[in-house]
């Protein structure tokens, strides 16, 4: 008998898998539930939306077996179910995940299953076209993947392939803090279904230790209730989604952002849904709103997926700074003392989420700044993120966030003192600026060699050098603290 075989981050609307096949097989994958001790809304959004996804299958005459998380201690056991089902063959997309895929494979294999891997529906790149990209490129630039993505797929570009209104990127306009007279629309999330609680129940009673908070879940967990919510962004955020693209607030979590990564990286929602409707919106948004949108869909997003192939297994063992600390307990429960840092930590315990710019700038800035191990990073995103899937935390933590490897997809660290966390902010100036002040001079004096070396960070070093007893006081309060933190 062939199944198709489907994962939690794969409940594509037509999906694939499903052709020629006499059962779907959807798998609670341990990967995906069990490896950590996950965020409650994360567990939530996997269990209601695969239930969904059983019952449209279900609803289209075909035959659904679910796998809890509770039947499968180890990915390979999926190999067994499918033994006991008389299953011969399988057909699946690809997880997007080297321990998945690898570990099922070989599952599989040795159980003399003949499997097909089916490429991904929920990106817009085929292998063969990053692979085009990337041969024989040394340095890879994320701006050079971006012009070849608008001109291929046609989008802003003109009938010569120059961009619409004369530039590729509108980011510089899209950096500005939000204003005190500027409303942010209330985002018409999905009603909860009495469904719903009784997952939640669930998860409450199968996974007693999971962390942070499943009150008021509130995330799409069906193609219908995402389409509602991207709607409902392109109608009332998108047209100040670019200039507040980058901004920070104290009382308000999402801003302007579409929200929409926890659905579109299950497949509830398709990119090219996402695109088509934004397009649509052409004649009624600003070009940096419509730009800085479509660059985070059809740029970013797969350009992490083509980094993710290629450089993942390199990244995620690479520790390019040498960081060896744990994660402190303080950022499991936002205790660290510094108001912006906790501020965000219990933002994501509450909702599982928090935009880019606070992941990176905030999250990952500190972090690394306290000298935590990458692996201890990438684990908490893991843990605490509803959108956190290998192939996205890899490169974003070793790569983009921490820099731990190397350099392979960036030119700097992104790093930075309070000074800049005031400037996209409504943080006020206290008592928390000079201990973040001083970690990122103390992190400067350390790397001095590295930072001289990079002219868009070497005069950071200068300005270390000529500090004197400055310097002195800030390396004295950042090793206060670190002890602190780390000893609590």
């Amino acid at each position: 008998m062939r199944a198709a075989l489907v994962y939690p981050h794969q409940l594509f609307t037509d999906h694939p898998a499903l052709d020629g096949t006499q059962i779907c097989v959807l798998v609670e994958e341990p990967l995906l539930m069990t490896q950590y001790r996950f965020h409650r809304k994360k567990l939530i959004l996997h269990r209601a939306s695969m239930q969904q996804f059983a019952g449209r299958i279900r609803r289209s005459g075909r035959k659904v077996h679910y796998v809890e998380s509770s039947q499968l201690p180890s990915t390979g056991d999926i190999a067994d179910v499918l033994v006991d089902l008389a299953v011969d063959h399988v057909q699946l997309v690809d997880p997007c995940d080297d321990w998945l895929h690898q570990r099922l494979t070989e599952a599989l294999t040795a159980a003399r299953i003949e499997f097909t891997i089916l490429e991904d529906p929920h990106f817009l790149t085929a292998w063969s076209v990053f692979d085009r990209f990337a041969a024989d490129r040394k340095k890879w630039f994320f701006t050079d993947f971006y012009r070849l993505q608008r001109k291929r797929l046609d989008i802003l570009v003109d009938d010569r392939g120059r961009p619409e209104g004369g530039k590729w990127s509108y980011d510089t306009e899209n950096r500005q803090r939000l204003p005190g007279d500027v409303a942010v629309p209330p985002i018409a999330w999905p009603r909860t279904a009495s469904s719903l609680r009784r997952v939640r129940k669930e998860i409450e009673a199968t996974f007693p230790d999971a962390m942070g908070d499943a009150d008021d879940f509130c995330y799409p967990v069906s193609p219908d209730q995402a389409v509602r919510m991207l709607d409902d962004f392109l109608d009332h955020r998108f047209d100040q989604f670019g200039i507040y693209e980058d901004a920070i607030h104290a009382d308000q979590a999402f801003l302007f952002h579409s929200v929409l990564t926890p659905a579109l990286n299950i497949g509830l929602l398709s990119p090219r849904q996402v695109i088509d409707a934004a397009l649509q919106r052409v004649d009624r948004v600003p070009l940096n709103s419509l730009e800085g949108f479509l660059r985070q869909i059809i740029g970013w997003r797969e350009y992490m997926r083509g980094v993710y192939r290629h450089h993942g297994r390199i990244q995620r063992t690479r520790n390019f700074w040498d960081h060896q600390r744990p994660m402190p307990g303080a950022f499991y429960d936002g205790s660290t003392g510094i108001e912006p840092v906790d501020t965000v930590i219990r933002r994501v315990l509450r909702h599982a989420y928090c935009h880019h710019i606070e992941r990176l700038m905030i999250l990952g800035n500190i972090m690394l700044l306290c000298e935590i191990h990458p692996n201890a990073i990438y684990q908490w995103f893991m843990e605490l993120f509803i959108d956190a899937y290998d192939w996205v935390m890899v490169p974003n933590v070793y790569g983009m966030s921490q820099h731990a490897d190397g350099g392979l997809i960036t030119t700097k660290p992104y790093l930075s003192g309070s000074s800049y966390v005031r400037k996209m902010s409504n943080f006020a100036k206290g008592d928390w600026c000079p201990i973040w002040d001083a970690l990122y001079w103390r992190f400067i004096h350390r790397h001095q060699a590295f930072f001289g070396a990079n002219p868009r960070m070497s005069v950071m070093v200068s300005q270390c050098r000529r500090m004197g007893s400055r310097l002195d006081q800030h390396l004295r309060t950042a090793e206060r603290f670190l002890d602190d933190l780390h000893g609590r």
